[in-house]
């Protein structure tokens, strides 16, 4: 018997193995009923069918093996979509979802061959277009599971970015208002003054989360343009990471012509950010240097500092989300931060239409520079 009709006339023995399976399959399984353990099997195992029954040229087997088979029906989702997609939502992990596959798959060719006795040179071919069928599957299945499952993280990271803020707000407000009395003595006023700069450095790593996922869930970091003067703005960034970082020296120079459209306060964080970086990660009290230049059509902004250089496995994936280097120092310098501050940067210039590189060595020190069309 061929693999399609013994599938297609033996589907209710096949989906019970199945259920029996994911039943085993931790708390999820063990708490879901009959329509749950068996979401959209029945569908899929049609779908097998209709595979097996289907010519299939030498390409497209190809692509098939590697996952890249074209959609049934382009726009909308297969069965294995909604079936990873219900998995994640259900509970499941993905390596139960994996083993429900592999269940599937040893379930379909144990029966078959109880059936059929022997496998003949037909039978043999079925056999290779079920595994590529079953692969394309799970790879449909786990596309969808871990896309889900990411955009629930960062809802997750959403929403509790936004709900911290209220109760910050009230102890950053709360503390510099017992600050501004000038009426605290210590061990009082040391106290008070910790609570202020601590609720500070939580609220800009808040912020830090907000920023992250507006860009990871598809709106992007918001940008209003207005004439500003890039000049002013990186002077006053330089002034603030001073003030942060009194063991940093930071020289800042400018030159050209330097007005033109961006928004400031996001430009006022993208250079901070990297002002930032390189305090911590530069070489204790060694000299930071900021270079402004205007050109015809573009502003550069340099930020030089020396030090460690960053490895060149790292610099690829250095403006990656979360991203933090492997070095004893720099995880150390870097403990009071998400691992962000790149991220974001590279984020602001980009929504700025501009764009930023990193060269670093241990002669020449590490370079961030940005370019930003007016």
């Amino acid at each position: 018997m061929r693999l399609a009709d013994f599938i297609e006339g033996n589907t209710e023995p096949i989906l019970a193995e199945w259920v029996a399976f994911a039943e085993t399959c931790g708390p999820a399984g063990e708490s879901m009923d009959l329509e749950g353990l068996r979401d959209h099997a029945l569908e899929m195992l049609q779908n097998i069918v209709t595979d097996l029954r289907t010519p299939q040229t030498p390409a497209e087997q190809t692509e098939k093996s590697k996952g890249n088979a074209e959609p049934t029906t382009p726009g909308i989702d297969t069965p294995a979509e909604v079936h990873g997609a219900g998995r994640a939502e259900s509970g499941f992990t993905v390596g139960e979802m994996v083993s429900e596959y592999r269940a599937l798959r040893a379930s379909v060719i144990r029966l078959w061959t109880k059936a059929n006795g022997t496998l003949t040179g037909g039978d043999l071919g079925d056999l290779m277009r079920f595994n590529e069928t079953i692969d394309q599957a799970l790879a449909e299945s786990i596309t969808r599971y871990t896309e889900d499952l990411d955009h629930s993280k960062e809802m997750f990271l959403a929403i509790l970015g936004h709900d911290l803020r209220t109760p910050l707000g009230a102890i950053t407000t709360a503390s510099q208002y017992m600050l501004d009395t000038g009426e605290l003595v210590e061990p009082h006023l040391t106290l008070a003054t910790r609570i202020a700069r601590s609720a500070r450095r939580m609220n800009h790593m808040v912020q830090d989360l907000l920023d992250f996922t507006r860009s990871r869930l598809g709106s992007g970091l918001p940008i209003t343009r207005a004439p500003m003067d890039m000049g002013k703005t990186v002077h006053q960034s330089v002034e603030e990471i001073a003030a942060a970082h009194p063991e940093s020296v930071v020289q800042c120079e400018t030159s050209g012509e330097l007005h033109g459209d961006w928004d400031c306060a996001r430009i006022s964080q993208m250079i901070a950010n990297l002002l930032g970086n390189a305090a911590q990660h530069g070489a204790p009290k060694s000299t930071i240097n900021v270079t402004v230049r205007g050109e015809a059509k573009d502003v550069i902004i340099s930020v030089h500092n020396r030090g460690a250089p960053i490895p060149a496995g790292d610099i690829r994936g250095l403006f990656s989300p979360l991203k933090r280097l492997n070095s004893g120092e720099v995880a150390a310098a870097g403990s009071n931060n998400l691992g962000l501050g790149l991220y974001i940067a590279e984020r602001i210039v980009t929504a700025h239409g501009g764009t930023i590189d990193v060269t670093s060595s241990e002669d020449a020190g590490t370079s961030f520079t940005v370019c930003l069309p007016r």
